[in-house]
């Protein structure tokens, strides 16, 4: 349902950044006699049971919840502004929820949005639910319809050729060979970044799942590994099968982590994938090292998320059912595991008309 077109207001955008750099941090305590910018018996303690909610019953993420809260905070940054005064519960009705979403169209994609009114429907179910309010005024308001984007993954020689890849030996700038440390300390990190990627690939996981992998997460038997991802999206738990690429790696990077942990006596010595210092990697980490071998192998558009993206498509292009799939990637629906399919059927279409000698007219 489209909402009014209004002019947002002037100052909307300085005050919601405030407002959401206070998400997260201790509240500090009033004296009394003094107030906080929100009625205290309503928006604040809205907020907080949505807090509490978030983490406790539904075992949200701390990503998810800094999210859901910065979209709460955000809605009433801008009743305030609208109002000229700190909003009450009773404040926040249809149209006043309508013009918020109205403002935010220009500065946001249809996926924003989208997330954004996901967390008010949250936000106010849980108020209904508590009788805080009678009624949610979202609740028969329609996100702004998304465009249909299809994966993004690699081909088969593509994921190869990255895989297989090595990056260039550094070489001093006079063009002496480099010294024997800076030979093995590339030859160590080539080990831990493709052990890193045959496991986001082997295993289809996200760059998170990824970085928070222990060492008690893999579980190896002679000719077979599997990976136990724990707590990923959605606070799931899944098994994952690994091939023999993916363990040739691991195999052969371990020895690099022990190495590298001796010399950090403040490393994490749970972590699968650290660095030099011990340190876990993290998301950045991956996209950075993943980039710079998108250089050294030519290999275009690939990010953690493609190599998710390929792990299930290849599967199946060989065969694999949606229903094993979805369980590998952790999908709650099948719906979002059926993607995939359309990803196939368009790339055989793709091949087709290329390569058959009857489909051109």
């Amino acid at each position: 349902m489209a909402g009014p077109c209004l002019t947002p207001f002037r100052g909307f955008g300085d005050e919601a950044a405030r407002a959401s750099r206070r998400i997260g941090r201790p509240r500090a305590e009033v004296a009394p006699g003094r107030s906080f910018g929100y009625d205290r018996t309503g928006m604040e303690q809205a907020i907080d049971a949505f807090r509490e909610h978030l983490g406790s019953e539904k075992r949200a993420s701390a990503h998810t919840i800094r999210a859901y809260l910065h979209d709460v905070d955000e809605l009433a940054a801008f009743a305030r502004l609208s109002l000229g005064r700190p909003p009450a519960l009773t404040d926040l009705h249809v149209m006043l929820c309508r013009s918020y979403l109205a403002s935010l169209h220009g500065r946001n994609d249809a996926v924003t949005i989208g997330r954004k009114l996901s967390s008010l429907r949250a936000f106010f179910r849980l108020l209904v639910r508590r009788r805080l309010v009678s009624s949610s005024p979202v609740a028969a308001l329609r996100a702004p319809k998304r465009a249909k984007r299809l994966p993004a993954f690699l081909g088969k020689d593509e994921v190869g050729r990255l895989l297989d890849g090595h990056a260039a030996v550094p070489q001093a700038a006079d063009g002496a060979p480099p010294a024997a440390a800076k030979v093995e300390r590339a030859a160590a990190e080539r080990a831990r970044d493709e052990a890193l990627f045959e496991i986001i690939y082997g295993a289809g996981l996200r760059v998170s799942e990824a970085c928070h992998l222990d060492v008690d997460d893999i579980e190896s038997r002679p000719g077979a590994a599997e990976i136990k991802v724990r707590q990923g999206k959605g606070r799931k738990d899944r098994i994952i099968p690994i091939g023999r690429k993916a363990i040739g790696a691991l195999e052969a990077y371990l020895p690099v982590r022990g190495a590298w942990l001796s010399q950090s006596p403040r490393g994490d010595r749970s972590a699968v994938f650290v660095n030099r210092r011990g340190r876990r990697l993290g998301p950045r980490d991956v996209r950075r090292l993943l980039s710079a071998l998108e250089q050294a192998t030519g290999v275009g558009a690939a990010s953690p998320h493609a190599l998710r993206h390929s792990f299930a498509t290849h599967l199946l292009g060989e065969g694999a059912d949606l229903r094993s799939i979805q369980e590998m990637l952790g999908h709650a629906s099948l719906r979002t595991t059926q993607r995939y399919a359309h990803v196939n059927i368009d790339h055989l279409m793709a091949v087709y008309d290329k390569a058959h000698p009857r489909s051109r007219a």
